[in-house]
């Protein structure tokens, strides 16, 4: 009997080992390992979101990477073509607010939001085409999601320009041609595609149609008039004029405070095109990155300018509303954060920000306008004056809202 026994159970143990064996390996992880253990908690980089900078050779891309990172990552020489592979650099988003609040909460530690910057190898007339590795650096383009473009704004004669002369215009329409060449040859492939597949989305369609005539016109695909849906549809073609852009006119040090002839001309360009322009000095900011404290606002004053109003962090404000972002803040005792999310999320979105768990198991928000915490002085303040809002899952995030997230 007890052989018979040990028999039988030990093919009910061989049964279900087979069983198990033909589940896929996630679930058959999934059963064994613990809840805890399956998924730590952990902090994701808010809307990591990042901006190429690209331009012709020589007008000043690495040298103002440098400065915008802080260190010597790009390589900057007077020669083109110095840079071939993209340097990647993390960058503080300046924002004053952030130490007001620290104060206000005692943090012990203040956190930021942060952009990523990407600097691209210079481009060439031809670079649709593969001169100059062209279709390389297109290419790196593509991967990020704004365009900071560096217009030479200056006369250097010991700073070789790649078409012999300085004309701002000239080397714009260049980059902007290239740009828009290198689109058509991406979207005509997939249009012909699409005209013959019946099981295309209209939609997806109606976009490329649209997207596909405006480059023909020489007009960049975010002048074709496509609707968010319609976007949406192709932005797996990663178009390149489809990218928000910033122009960067790139001035001597003597003009950064007003500007020049030549800077007006860059900045009425990009009015008249819905963009966004700044005024910037790589060279001054470079030489800025050495100093600190009072020789800094030395430096700047004798240049006419202010910290805040300096170029590099109009850059890095600019192209983080070109993307279409705002900040939302927590704060404690133990640290003050700002955090990065599309303009237009709802309450729950930006929990999901901090992690997906937050999300998931909203309950409300417990919020509180930046300006009236300033104006109450304090948390205990602003619960008294009756500031403090609780906010539920269809609330739309305001900039400069400072939160706490109430979760299941």
């Amino acid at each position: 009997r007890y052989r018979y026994l040990l028999l039988f159970c030990f093919l009910i143990t061989v049964h279900s080992w087979m069983l198990s064996s033909l589940r896929p390996v996630g679930a058959s992880l999934q059963r064994r390992v613990p809840a805890l253990c399956r998924k730590p908690f952990q902090f994701t980089l808010s809307m990591n979101l990042n901006c190429s900078i690209v331009g012709l050779p020589n007008v000043g891309k690495s040298t103002l990477f440098n400065a915008l990172v802080g260190s010597e990552a790009a390589q900057a020489a007077n020669f083109p073509f110095c840079t071939i592979e993209p340097n990647v650099g993390l960058v503080n988003v300046p924002d004053t607010r952030l130490d007001k609040l620290g104060v206000i909460n005692k943090s012990v530690k203040v956190v930021p939001a942060v952009m990523e910057f990407v600097d691209i190898a210079g481009i060439v007339k031809g670079a649709s085409e593969g001169a100059g590795l062209g279709n390389k650096f297109l290419a790196n383009i593509r991967q990020t999601d704004a365009i900071v473009q560096v217009v030479r704004c200056f006369i250097d004669d010991d700073i070789i320009h790649v078409d012999g002369t300085v004309d701002p215009m000239r080397d714009v329409d260049i980059i902007e041609l290239e740009l828009i060449l290198a689109d058509i040859a991406q979207i005509e492939k997939k249009l012909e595609r699409a005209r013959k597949d019946k099981k295309t989305d209209p939609l997806e369609l109606s976009a490329l149609e649209k997207a596909n005539k405006a480059l023909l016109e020489a007009k960049p695909a975010r002048a074709a008039g496509l609707t968010a849906k319609e976007i949406e549809s192709i932005r797996s073609l990663m178009l390149l004029t489809l990218k928000p852009v910033i122009y960067a006119a790139n001035v001597a040090d003597s003009d950064l405070a007003s500007g020049n002839e030549m800077s007006k001309k860059v900045f009425e360009y990009a009015e008249a095109r819905g963009s966004k322009a700044v005024i910037v000095s790589a060279q001054v900011e470079s030489e800025l990155s050495g100093l600190s404290g009072p020789e800094r606002e030395e430096f700047l004053s004798a240049l006419g300018v202010t910290d805040e109003e300096c170029g590099l962090k109009a850059l890095v404000r600019t192209a983080y509303s070109g993307l279409g972002l705002q900040t939302y803040f927590t704060s404690g005792p133990t640290e003050t954060r700002a955090w990065t999310i599309r303009k237009g999320m709802t309450a729950p979105q930006a929990a999901g920000v901090i992690h997906s768990d937050f999300e998931r198991g909203f309950i409300r928000a417990e919020t509180v306008s930046y300006k009236d915490l300033i104006s109450a002085g304090s948390e205990k303040a602003v619960k008294e004056a009756g500031l403090l809002r609780s906010e539920g899952k269809e609330y739309v995030m305001q900039e400069g809202d400072i939160v706490l997230f109430r979760f299941n």
